[in-house]
């Protein structure tokens, strides 16, 4: 296992493999576990790793720390964007970043106990199932503090598990979503008190461990095959809004700790 460096500046995810069951877990607990690129990185290699590990049947993914799952994404590196082809390259590696994660051939648990926020919350939708506590919160902010957007196949994602109604509740109002909402229309699997989720995303793991890992591999593929098809191209779309000058004022008030000021420009 590689060593987590609770409660400092470490940026990492870490793999840890006890029987049969693969434990990932996002450090980097300053930064309410915040994706870095080389975390995101991190995440690509262990999930094509595990696609090639006969022992391994079921993977759970967490946040290090017990508050949050992912916060999101390393807001520091959008400042050094120049254009809004900067924006394109950014979107599609994240979706090279997260392509492992949603077609890794085992089943997956996110454990959710805080906020699954942007990054967070496309990781959290790869899984299969996301188990939560009780008033975590999902959404993707972004049009109150950065001004960015997402990748279409990001998006298709989340309508395909959210809904396209609280994914505009998500993307347009800047919502964030309670699990207990979340759970009444069957993203969030299951509520738990904190101190009850590892041994309920255990307990799921075992579930799932026992059945059919051919027919669980090839229903979820197709799932995924599904969701992938004749996705449009929009790549005008993200280039116009990571060039424009809201987003470059979005990043710099973020960082300031400003409030942004939107001019549609």
């Amino acid at each position: 296992m590689t060593e987590l460096g609770r409660g400092g500046n470490v940026a990492l995810v870490a793999l840890e493999i006890r029987d049969n069951i693969a434990h990932i877990t996002f450090d980097h607990v300053a930064a309410r576990n915040a994706m870095t690129v080389s975390m995101y990185q991190s995440l690509k290699t262990i999930c094509e790793d595990l696609a090639k590990n006969p022992k391994v049947r079921v993977a759970i993914f967490r946040g290090a720390g017990g508050k949050s799952f992912v916060s999101g994404s390393d807001i520091a590196q959008f400042a050094s964007f120049l254009d809004g082809d900067d924006g394109v390259r950014y979107e599609e590696a994240i979706d090279n970043y997260l392509a492992p994660l949603a077609s890794l051939p085992i089943p997956t648990i996110a454990v959710i106990d805080g906020m699954a926020v942007g990054g967070g919350l496309a990781i959290a939708s790869c899984c299969d199932f996301r188990l939560a506590t009780p008033g975590a919160k999902f959404g993707v902010p972004i049009a109150k503090t950065l001004g960015n957007c997402l990748s279409v196949g990001n998006i298709a994602w989340l309508v395909a598990h959210l809904d396209i109604n609280i994914v505009k509740r998500m993307l347009l109002l800047a919502e964030m979503i309670s699990a207990e909402e979340l759970a009444k229309q069957g993203y969030v699997f299951a509520i738990h008190n904190q101190e009850q989720l590892s041994l309920e995303a255990e307990e799921l793991a075992g579930r799932l461990s026992k059945l059919a890992p051919i027919t669980q591999k090839s229903s979820k593929l197709a799932l995924a095959r599904l969701i992938k098809n004749n996705l449009p191209d929009c790549k005008d779309l993200i280039s116009e809004t990571y060039g424009s000058a809201d987003f470059k004022n979005g990043v710099a008030a973020f960082l300031n700790g400003e409030p942004p000021l939107w001019t549609g420009n």
